[in-house]
């Protein structure tokens, strides 16, 4: 393999998930080797898992040495004799040390292969080992219980043990000898009932609250702590935290501009502005601009645009980079109070002292950095040296004093401030070093008083460390606290993937109708309020949540249905003659924009002697279930008093009907009411009809399957080819004008939390184009120029009429 986009798509052809593959070719040594497994593996289609997971744990290990009987590794692996990663790291070992005299049966025996303990006999063993340590285990109970999955899995017994054995029994054992867990275990707390209110006004927007059940009332944020309940080590500085925000509740939502928004952007906006303000509290804006390297302008200014787009206006809009100063005061006395140090290690290096094996495992023996225990002033000295520009990235980090023993990974010394030689967008080149996300997030939620850090369950292990450097720098401290993220199944979000679309044009931009960036589904013509409604429907839980897109069509359909005007559009016209009406022939019929919804209005259209009706409603004979137009058949025209009737048709010389004459049956006293109605649009100078469509742009799915990076041949592979189909002779009713001009009509919703307020755009200009779904007017196109977006099918089998 030559080139990263060939061990990107070998990787994907054996079912490696983009953000695994992005993590293995930060290693080209790694990635070669990696690349000579799979091609010794013979395999041409996705393998489990499982046995990628080992193919990589093996590369890992050869590293782009060259090895003698890989292939006896990897036919291993294929047909299952090795199974778990320790059989691999052992057999890379010996045939590391057999080279040319590799024999197969030593082989397998250094391997473990064909050992295969029970599940009874891995109980035996573990019971065996608590039995010899249950003092110190009915002491501390459950909290020793995390420790023994380690512990046990290092018993010499054990070593050829399944992993995914351990915590199911060490769980029922612990349950078995401790009971259940109870106070000395977990302290729950009781919700508070809330005090009767003699204030009317206040207990009746109480009452409205308490009968619309909402995602802010239930599950994951309806348990939320009270503001002023969340622990502190030092708790006089709550009373400073209750002074400043009153007892509000306090949120941020803190992205970073180093990209656009995509719809699981849409939750983390609607978890944390909604939630401050269902409880009358305030949420800020906050940029996490701590990576001048990756940050643009233009992303500063969508993310802005989306958060007011789904109607959300912050409190205040702040930057990281506000907080430099005092970032950096506090790194210095982190410093000076012995809880961080210089430190110049290589990423590698830092790797093994996290315990990472020099075969790329995890699981070695952890050890301390030689520069932890190097003196205060010393280390103050180098940083500073770092602030004044003294050393090149990579060659000087601030790293924290933590618990290199903690099982916990957020615990082993993290770095708290690296060398970047970047101009920063909002302070030029003052810095030459950034703080990282886990130095920064936490103390600028101190800064800003937030009461609920809320964010998603990737930086669960992250609290720990979140608190731990609040409460050594005794600083108030905020409570993190994490939900499930949002996923639309058969989209992409990688930023790399997305670029790629846009830069070899599979797209027409990043914000293109078929991609699910939130600039994207603006201009595809989604209301905001159709997000916000669908995410409501999903509620929030500690669980990720994975969507079909079709479900999430389903609810901006709903949405829609409610909101939008109808209008006639004609996809493929056909034209019509009324022979018996002469060419001044004029009848106006008034027509509602959404019947039985006066709220709507009406318009007026002419019915003359010419319209155009779609071309599948003619048909040149009839039959028992083609209720349309078609000889011997009259159908009615929607809301044109009486029938017209099929006289003649005209054809091309291939034999396609290009114009149709008929009667009009305007005889009351023999009138008959037709079988079906069809929509139709007048020939009419004076009214300006029809109006031409310059383009109508269908979108389909993108992609073909659900998870298009688990194509063998990579993931542009899996584009359908059908994503985009556009109409260039479509034709809609004049009336399409008056709803232009009236957008955005910001019709309610049936539940008016999601009425938002939108500004006008041309994805504002909505309607339903009756039979047809739902459209919007893309942002191409100028003037009284028509270019349409369809924004959803209209009914879910989009095949049926």
């Amino acid at each position: 393999m030559s080139s990263e986009d060939e061990l990107v798509q070998l990787f994907s052809k054996i079912g490696f998930e983009e953000t695994k593959i992005n993590d293995i070719l930060k290693n080209k040594k790694v990635s070669k080797s990696l690349a000579e497994c799979i091609n010794l593996s013979n395999q041409d289609g996705p393998l489990d898992k499982s046995k990628n997971a080992l193919l990589h744990n093996l590369a890992t290990s050869i590293k782009g040495e060259e090895l003698i009987n890989t292939k006896a590794i990897v036919d291993g692996i294929i047909d299952e004799r090795l199974t778990t990663n320790l059989q691999v790291t052992e057999a890379y070992k010996y045939v590391k040390e057999a080279g040319e005299n590799f024999d197969l049966k030593e082989f397998e025996t250094r391997s473990g292969v064909g050992i295969n303990l029970s599940e009874a006999e891995v109980e035996e063993k573990i019971r065996a080992y608590m039995e010899a340590n249950k003092d110190e285990l009915l002491e501390k109970r459950y909290k020793l219980v995390p420790g023994l999955l380690g512990t046990t899995k290092n018993l010499p017994d054990l070593k050829w043990a399944s992993p995914s054995l351990f915590k199911p029994i060490i769980d029922k054992l612990a349950l078995e000898m401790l009971g259940p867990k109870d106070e000395r275990d977990v302290v729950k707390k009781e919700k508070k009932k809330k005090a009767p209110t003699t204030n009317t006004s206040a207990s009746k927007k109480d009452d409205k609250k308490e009968s619309t059940r909402n995602m802010f009332t239930e599950g994951f944020l309806g348990d939320l702590h009270k503001p002023g309940e969340n622990p502190q080590k030092w708790p006089e500085l709550m009373a400073e935290h209750l002074k400043v925000t009153k007892g509000r509740v306090f949120t941020r939502f803190p992205p970073e501009p180093n990209g656009f928004l995509h719809i699981g952007h849409s939750k983390a906006i609607m978890v944390n502005f909604g939630y401050a303000k269902y409880h009358d509290g305030l949420c800020v804006l906050r940029y996490d601009d701590t990576n001048p390297e990756a940050e643009e302008q233009v992303y500063f200014d969508s993310i802005l645009r989306c958060v007011k787009w789904l109607g959300y206006e912050p409190w205040k809009i702040t930057y990281s980079s506000d907080y430099f100063d005092q970032l950096y005061e506090l790194a210095e006395k982190l410093i000076t109070s012995g809880y961080a140090y210089v430190d110049h290690c290589t990423g590698e290096e830092i790797k093994a002292q996290r315990g990472v094996r020099p075969d790329g495992t995890p699981g070695g023996e952890r050890f301390p950095s030689p520069w932890r225990d190097r003196p205060i002033e010393e280390s103050l000295k180098e940083f500073r040296k770092m602030r004044d520009g003294h050393y090149e990235p990579g060659k000087a980090t601030l790293r924290m004093k933590q618990d290199i023993t903690s099982p916990s990974p957020q615990m082993w010394d993290l770095i708290a401030y690296r060398v970047l030689n970047a101009t920063h967008e909002r302070t030029g080149d003052k810095w030459k070093i950034y703080p990282t996300y886990d130095f920064t997030h936490c103390l600028v939620d101190s800064f800003e008083n937030i009461s609920h850090s809320l964010c998603t369950t990737e930086f669960y292990l992250s609290r720990e460390s979140y608190e731990w450097l609040c409460d050594v720098l005794h600083v108030y401290r905020p409570a993190q606290r994490e939900y499930g993220r949002l996923n639309i199944t058969g989209s992409i979000m990688s930023k790399r993937k997305i670029a790629k679309l846009v830069n070899e044009k599979y797209v027409r931009s990043w914000d293109d109708p078929r991609l699910y960036t939130l600039e994207s589904l603006r201009r595809r013509g989604v209301p905001p309020g159709a997000i916000l409604s669908f995410i409501n429907t999903l509620g929030v839980t500690t669980a990720t949540t994975n969507i079909q897109s079709s479900r999430f069509d389903s609810a901006v359909r709903t949405f829609l249905d409610h909101t939008t005007p109808r209008l006639m559009m004609i996809e493929n016209p056909l034209k019509v003659v009324v022979d018996n009406l002469d060419d001044s022939y004029e009848e106006i019929v008034e027509i509602p924009y959404k019947p039985g919804a006066t709220e709507f209005g009406s318009r007026k259209l002419p019915f003359t002697n010419t319209f155009y009706i779609d071309r599948s409603d003619y048909r040149d004979e009839a039959s028992k279930d083609y209720f349309r137009l078609a000889p011997g058949q009259s159908v009615g025209l929607m809301r044109v008093p009486f029938n017209v009737a099929f006289k003649s048709v005209e054809k091309d010389a291939n034999g396609e009907p290009t114009l149709v004459h008929v009667e009009y049956l305007n005889d009351a006293s023999t009138h008959k009411k037709p079988k079906t109605f069809i929509h139709w649009i007048p020939v009419s100078e004076k009214y300006s009809s029809p109006v031409n469509i310059k383009e109508v742009r269908i979108h389909n799915q993108l992609f073909k399957s659900e998870n298009p990076s688990s194509n063998p041949d990579g993931f542009l592979a899996d584009i359908n080819p059908d994503s985009e189909q556009i109409i260039t002779n479509a034709i809609i009713e004049p009336a399409f004008y008056d709803i232009q001009k009236k957008s955005p009509l910001n019709m309610p919703f049936t539940d008016p939390q999601f009425s938002i307020k939108e500004e006008s755009g041309n994805e504002t200009v909505r309607f339903q184009a009756l039979r047809v779904g739902y459209f919007c007017l893309d942002k191409d196109a100028v003037g009284d120029e028509v270019i349409l977006n369809r924004i959803v099918t209209l009914k879910e089998d989009s095949s049926k009429d």
